[in-house]
Formats: structure tokens, C-alpha cells, sequence
């Protein structure tokens, strides 16, 4: 009987012991076929009388999209809204320069703002075969934004063609002697493209692929694993550094406009802090906000998304010719319609409920045992299990 008590204390303690983790149960469906968007801007450059050549064009890059294990959680503000805060930030600065022909440059200049970046950047490619050959011919070279938002003090350059390249000296030297000026600092990182390898490292490598002559600027010194460092759980506002997106933008938009308007190796500041041209920490800022707070896993967002439909006029109010194209993502991936599910977490009792109870139940079970004792069998048994057995006497020869 001792043993049934025993068994019966035991289950009722795990069943108070246990906690109980229920989430509802949804029926999920695999999206078939998972589209990305991309979105172009385009600034024209000025043209000479008479000139019927096709002017050079210069890309901004930023690839917007993230990748996490929670969908509705992956903001990614950092990777890559850093880059999008920054690509849109240097369109508004140009756009005023260019709104003065007086001003404009005669250089083109392509916005893009790309998606399916942490799948190979998948968009990218779709979005550079689009282009018809002369346009991708005229490109000088591209400058791809990517995680630029956590910087202290050092960025680096990501390039797929040698140093001593002629077209990535000159970019390395001009990015160089503007974060000089600013007390920055630029680092360049050589790492050849394995042509036989699909897996895309940078988002520039698409462009290499193609010939056309890029770069990434980034704060990340080597490049990360595939889905690593995409906007996960831990990217959010609070890691994000407003004055280093300022320093990046700076950088690039004094870097382009040197080279644009030819000034290499002069000490001009176009984007000076008290003119017009100056960056606007509060349109960094309320752009930073918003993509804080907003989950950006590409196959998730339909044709008429409000953030990207918000994307596509933030960019026409700055830039002309403004298109959005629409792509299958290509690859192995399997998504499901469903990016949130609710966890209910539910605890019946704490340990020192339990010991409590465990004691009054013991109590109970004791008192109990004794009654049924003593009107089954009398008292006298009662008396005699607890009484002590006579001690027997050896007799001896």
C-alpha cells in the first residue's frame, strides 16, 4: 500500500510541476512562387550642345530586404537600413544639385534600390540583366551601401577587381582623401570572384560579373555567411549609430561629387554642414524610425506593399524615370504564408507551492492510513506496528 501512496505522490507532482508552452495551431501554405521588388531612380546628367553620345552613369546601391527565423521581428535596422537611409538621403542631395543646370553634372545618376540581398542577391541580378547593353556599358562603376550604420571610426571597401586596378584606384584614392578631410578613415578589401561558385558574397560581385566595375562600402571587414548578419532578431534601432549613417553619406556624396564635377585632389566641400547641401540628420532619422519598425522579409511583400509603394514616392520626389520591377526569387528556399503565430506560456504553480502542498499532502495521507488501520484491524495493531519486537533469549548447554 505504501508503494501506491508513494506512486500517487510522485504523479501529482509532476503534473504541478509542469509548465505548459501552447501556441495556435495555423494551417500554413508554402508560397508557390515568392516575388521580390525592385526599385530604380534616375538623375540625368547635363549634356553638351550637339553631344549625341551617352553619358557615363554612376549607381547607388542598397539592398533592402532582411532574413530571420521570425519574420515579423526582422527589421533589420542596420543591415541593410543603414544603406537605405543613405541611398535615399544622398538622392535628395543630388537632386538639388542637379534641380540647377547651372549645377548639374555630366554624369547620369542610377538609384536602385534592390531586393532578395540575403538570397545572393538575387534581385540584383535579375535587376542588371534588365538593363540593355548600352546602359550597362555606360556605367563608370557602382558603389553598393551595405551595414554602414555602427561604425566608430574605420569603413572598408569591398572590390573584386585587383588594387591596382586603374578604375578601383581611383575610387579607393578618392573615398580616401574624403574621409581624410574628415578625420575617417577607409580600408580596402581585395577578394576574388570564384566564377564556378554561385554563392555571391557582396552585392557589387553581381555587377563584376557582368563587367562593370563596383564596389561595397561597409563596416564589416570579411564578408558574412550566407543569411548571416541579415537583419536577424538582435539588428534593431537601439545598435544603430544616427551620426555614423551621417559620416557615411558624407563620405560617398563628397566622393561622388568630386568626381563628377572633376575636383580630385582639391580640398572643395560641396555638402558643407552650414549650406543648403547640408545632411539632414532629421530626414535620417524619421526614415531610421520607420525601418525599425518594419519587418522587411522580401517574399512577404505584395506588388502594392505599403513600404514599398512608400519606397517607389520617396524615391520619385527626388529622382526622375522611377520604375518598379517585379521578380520570382530563384533559389531553394521554402517560405509559408504565415509570419506570426501566437505562444501562450502557462505555469500551474511555484516550487514553494509545491513543497507546501507536497507537506500537507503527506499529512493528509498519513492521517488517513492510520484511521483505515485502526477500523480495519483495532487499535491493538496499530499499537503494534510502531511497538518494538521482544528480544529472544538463546538458551545455552
Amino acid at each position: 500500500m505504501s508503494r501506491e501512496m508513494m506512486l500517487v505522490v510522485s504523479l501529482l507532482l509532476q503534473l504541478l510541476a509542469v509548465t505548459s508552452l501552447l501556441s495556435q495551431r495555423q494551417s500554413l501554405r508554402n508560397l508557390r512562387i515568392p516575388a521580390i521588388t525592385n526599385i530604380q531612380g534616375w538623375l540625368p546628367g547635363l549634356k553638351a550642345d550637339g553631344d549625341a553620345n551617352q553619358l557615363p552613369t554612376i549607381a547607388i546601391v542598397a539592398s533592402y530586404d532582411t532574413f530571420g527565423a521570425a519574420p515579423a521581428l526582422s527589421v533589420g535596422s542596420d543591415s541593410n537600413g543603414s544603406g537605405i537611409v543613405a541611398l535615399l538621403e544622398i538622392a535628395r542631395l543630388f537632386s538639388l544639385l542637379y534641380s540647377n543646370p547651372k549645377t548639374r553634372g555630366r554624369y547620369n545618376i542610377l538609384f536602385g534600390l534592390t531586393s532578395g540581398g540575403p538570397y545572393n542577391y538575387n534581385g540584383t541580378h535579375k535587376w542588371l540583366r534588365s538593363f540593355d547593353q548600352r546602359l550597362r556599358e555606360s556605367v563608370d562603376y557602382a558603389i553598393c551601401l551595405n551595414s554602414i550604420g555602427s561604425w566608430d571610426n574605420e569603413l572598408w571597401l569591398h572590390v573584386s577587381k585587383p588594387p591596382e586596378n586603374a578604375y578601383i584606384k581611383q575610387i579607393f584614392e578618392g573615398f580616401s582623401n574624403v574621409a581624410e578631410e574628415l578625420g575617417l578613415k577607409v580600408g580596402l578589401k581585395h577578394k576574388k570572384i570564384n566564377i564556378s561558385n554561385p554563392r555571391v558574397a557582396w552585392e557589387h560581385e553581381q555587377f563584376s560579373r557582368l563587367r562593370v566595375t563596383a564596389a561595397t562600402l561597409s563596416e564589416l571587414s570579411a564578408a558574412p555567411e550566407l543569411l548571416e548578419s541579415t537583419g536577424g532578431l538582435s539588428d534593431s534601432r537601439h545598435f544603430v549609430n544616427e551620426a555614423a549613417i551621417i559620416r557615411s553619406v558624407k563620405l560617398v556624396a563628397e566622393s561622388l561629387a568630386r568626381h563628377i564635377y572633376d575636383h580630385q585632389g582639391k580640398d572643395i566641400q560641396i555638402f558643407a554642414d552650414n549650406s543648403i547641401l547640408a545632411v539632414n540628420p532629421s530626414y535620417i532619422r524619421s526614415w531610421l524610425d520607420l525601418l525599425s519598425q518594419t519587418p522587411r522579409v522580401a517574399p512577404f511583400f505584395s506588388k502594392t506593399d505599403p513600404f514599398v509603394m512608400a519606397l517607389k514616392k520617396e524615391l520619385a520626389d527626388h529622382t526622375v524615370e522611377v520604375n518598379v520591377q517585379h521578380e520570382v526569387l530563384d533559389g531553394m528556399f521554402t517560405f509559408y504564408d504565415s509570419t506570426k503565430a501566437q505562444l501562450n506560456i502557462y505555469q500551474v504553480a511555484s516550487v514553494t507551492f509545491d513543497l507546501l502542498l507536497l507537506l500537507v499532502l503527506g499529512s493528509y495521507l498519513i492521517v488517513l492510513f492510520s484511521f483505515l488501520v485502526i477500523t480495519t484491524r483495532g487499535l491493538d495493531d496499530l499499537i503494534s506496528l510502531f511497538r518494538r519486537p521482544h528480544s529472544r533469549k538463546v538458551k545455552t548447554a
